[in-house]
């Protein structure tokens, strides 16, 4: 089991330009700190050996200018969304510079962090249209890795045979993944299969990097209930019992406190765990409460941090 990622410096930096997307987005903050440690370890500058993949979320060149085209106006990059045009099935850029300065905008945490946001919300949507359900992180994940329309094909199909084989439906895309589409023995894996490990890969990702709930859950506030009725409440009860092992392991330290009016990041930090050990009181593994924690009050949430609280809750059980 991989260890915790140490929240310091450029982490902690990316950290908060995922939660600022959230916020600005209404994008699940878990999720997307999951697929941002999936695709590049949380590195901006990260970059593919194989493609035009750079940044935080990874995105390719005519991707990027694709979302900074539908979304950039909205989030202050005007002056980008207007120098792209479509040229028949390209976006282009006609000033080499201009298209430079685009580009390299996916190194820059906040930009990429908010158009991935965006990005996954206009999945979200396609998604549960198509679906008739609300959406999963690992739905999400899925349009990410074939895209939009195979996810759609993928999705469908599972929910009436996932026992399908994965290879059998994207011959090129096991080709290009054998790893996730076939097992050690080159048995074809189902849909269910290639599913639930994409999930518990997005969950172990986030949770390395200080998520405070599953990454793969449902994205419509339904939580548990939309999640076991996608993967099956076994497969619920392993994936929330591995969260918790990994999370366990960050001591805290590495869980997203935002403060609320009047709070510091210290006081708020202090109140989640005090109440986190006074909800876990007397449980094997419970959180030890901080050396202040009497003159911490337990019943002081805000409208900033209240929602923080019940996922941190939630991820243990309570």
């Amino acid at each position: 089991m991989g260890g915790v990622v140490a929240l310091t410096g450029n982490v902690e930096r990316v950290r908060t330009a995922i939660a600022n997307a959230s916020r600005s987005t209404g994008m699940d903050f878990d999720y997307l700190l999951g697929q941002a440690q999936l695709e590049s370890g949380l590195n901006p500058a990260a970059r593919a050996g194989t493609s035009s993949a750079t940044g935080l979320y990874q995105f390719i060149d005519q991707s990027w200018l694709g979302i900074i085209k539908q979304h950039g106006a909205e989030n202050g990059l005007g002056w980008a969304s207007n120098a792209i045009t479509r040229a028949g099935n390209r976006w282009v850029v006609s000033d080499p510079q201009m298209k430079s300065a685009i580009l390299n905008l996916r190194n820059n945490p906040d930009v990429s962090a908010t158009m991935a946001a965006n990005f996954a919300s206009d999945n979200q949507a396609s998604l549960e249209s198509a679906l008739g359900r609300g959406a999963t992180g690992t739905d999400l994940y899925m349009a990410h890795f074939l895209g939009l329309g195979g996810a759609k094909s993928f999705l469908r199909t599972m929910q009436s045979n996932p026992g399908a084989s994965g290879a059998a439906m994207f011959p090129a895309a096991a080709r290009a993944n054998r790893s996730i589409f076939f097992d050690a023995n080159g048995n074809a894996r189902s849909l269910g299969d290639i599913y639930q490990r994409f999930a518990a890969k997005l969950d172990k990702g986030a949770a390395k990097v200080g998520a405070t709930s599953l990454a793969s859950d449902a994205l419509d506030g339904k939580g548990a209930t939309a999640f076991a009725t996608t993967y099956g409440t076994s497969a619920f009860e392993t994936a929330k019992a591995n969260f918790a092992s990994l999370a366990a392991s960050t001591g805290l330290a590495g869980a997203e406190v935002i403060p609320g009016n009047g709070d510091t990041g210290r006081t708020a930090a202090d109140w989640a765990k005090a109440a986190l050990a006074r909800v876990n009181a007397g449980q094997p593994g419970a959180a030890t409460p901080p050396a202040d924690a009497s003159a911490v009050n337990l019943l002081r949430p805000t409208p900033d941090n209240a929602r923080l609280a019940y996922l941190m809750l939630a991820s243990l059980g309570a």
